[in-house]
């Protein structure tokens, strides 16, 4: 039986329940109480003075390399870094080795979730072996468990193919989550720019994200299905989905914290943790993502979180590898826009717990009466340093390292049960 508590003195910001107020929550066995339920004997007091209360947090694009690449990180760890960031379920894509293409693949993986420190959704492929060829069997994925489908690292280059995937998804209620690169396009390894040219690097247009992001809205408009955008990095991208939100098409798209926190300016000293794929844009790019995320374009923020060893980045920036690290640093760096003003708390808990749940059709997103204690604990005004040996993931590829960030996520909670504290 899970713990029964109360917590108490916090400001509640729950958007499904339209709730922004201070208030008691009470959590018994491992459910939401009602106000009016009575207090249990022997309940355990969680003092949230100071914090806010949100429904958990649901990071919908991240890495966990199980099965195949373990020593980057695993399903434990990679969970551990979520619970410790404020998250209490993650989407894991599907680019493991092997591929999560089979019923087979999905049940391991949930199997070896069972216990993991925040709830587990695996995420399908698209195509067998990711390889763009022929479609995965989505109807047995979907009764094996996975809540969406995606080629992610994989960008499905044959359109009928991909028209195809958005059709078949539909019949089984699945949301297809697209990568959308044009690979004629991205042979570089940063922004195609300014600073590209300064620093000799090969540079990546936005086009070659934009032109994608054009054929999946296309391709959704015409089949009448749901489409996701994935790690969005252009303001390109960004008219053309506010655009097609606009005509009624059934689009959703998300972005990384990084993206809206550095531009290309970073690459500068060739530090290999910030390169990443889409890359670091411009500071024009970075603005309109901070704009779409307050007008509704942008429906989600997601951390991408890639772990990768030093074997795949301690290398020349054009061999190393794509990605970094961003569970345990998306919480400070989007209260970063709430204290900017870009947008408010409870926008931030629609990007990071309400519309994640709802995109995958996940339990979550809410603090209903009767639903399961999934919840987040935030101060949004406690000061900490990022510091290597802090770090939760096996990985410490992230540019964020040395950081002193504002805000973090000091209690996570699923099911009732506490997964990650820093409350004495």
């Amino acid at each position: 039986m899970n713990a029964t508590w109360r917590i108490v003195n916090g400001r509640i910001i729950d958007p499904v329940n339209s709730r922004d107020e201070i208030a008691d929550l009470l959590v018994i066995d491992g459910r939401i109480a009602g106000p009016d339920q009575p207090v249990p004997a022997g309940v355990q007091e969680i003092d949230a003075a100071g914090c806010w209360v949100v429904p958990g947090l649901i990071d919908m694009h991240v890495h966990l390399r199980e099965p195949g690449e373990e020593y980057k990180e695993d399903i434990h760890s990679g969970a551990r870094a979520a619970a410790s960031g404020g998250f209490t379920g993650v989407a894991c894509m599907p680019n493991t080795k092997p591929v999560n293409d089979c019923a087979v693949v999905t049940a391991m993986i949930l199997g070896r979730a069972t216990d993991a420190a925040v709830r587990v959704y695996p995420v399908g492929a698209i195509s067998q072996g990711s390889e763009g060829r022929q479609l995965a069997e989505f109807g047995e994925m979907k009764a094996a468990g996975v809540v969406a489908v995606t080629d992610d690292g994989h960008p499905v280059r044959d359109s009928q193919l991909m028209r195809r995937a958005m059709e078949y998804a539909s019949d089984f209620g699945l949301t297809v989550i697209s990568h959308s690169e044009e690979t004629a396009l991205s042979t570089g390894v940063m922004n195609e720019g300014p600073v590209s040219t300064r620093l000799g690097l090969k540079g990546i247009p936005t086009a070659a994200e934009s032109i994608m992001v054009y054929r999946e809205i296309a391709l959704a408009e015409f089949t009448g299905a749901r489409v996701h955008i994935a790690h969005v990095s252009t303001a390109m991208s960004l008219d053309l989905i506010r655009a097609a939100k606009a005509r009624g098409v059934r689009v959703t798209a998300e972005t990384a914290p990084h993206y809206f926190t550095l531009t290309d300016e970073a690459v500068i000293g060739y530090d290999t943790n910030t390169k990443m794929n889409p890359p670091l844009r411009s500071a024009a790019d970075r603005e309109a993502i901070r704009i779409a995320l307050a007008d509704g374009t942008l429906d989600a923020i997601a951390t991408d979180h890639a772990p990768h060893s030093i074997l795949e980045k301690e290398l020349e920036f054009d061999a190393a590898a794509n990605g970094v690290i961003g569970l345990e640093t998306a919480l400070p760096l989007t209260l970063a826009l709430v204290r900017d003003k870009v947008i408010d708390a409870r926008r931030l808990v629609e990007l990071m717990a309400v519309n994640p749940a709802a995109i995958l059709a996940v339990p979550g997103g809410g603090l209903s009466v009767g639903a399961a204690a999934d919840l987040t604990l935030i101060d949004p005004e406690r000061e900490w340093v990022y510091a290597a040996d802090q770090v939760v993931s096996k990985s410490r590829n992230t540019p964020f390292l040395g950081w002193k960030l504002q805000g973090r996520a000091v209690l996570a909670m699923v099911g009732g049960r506490v997964r990650h504290t820093l409350l004495s």
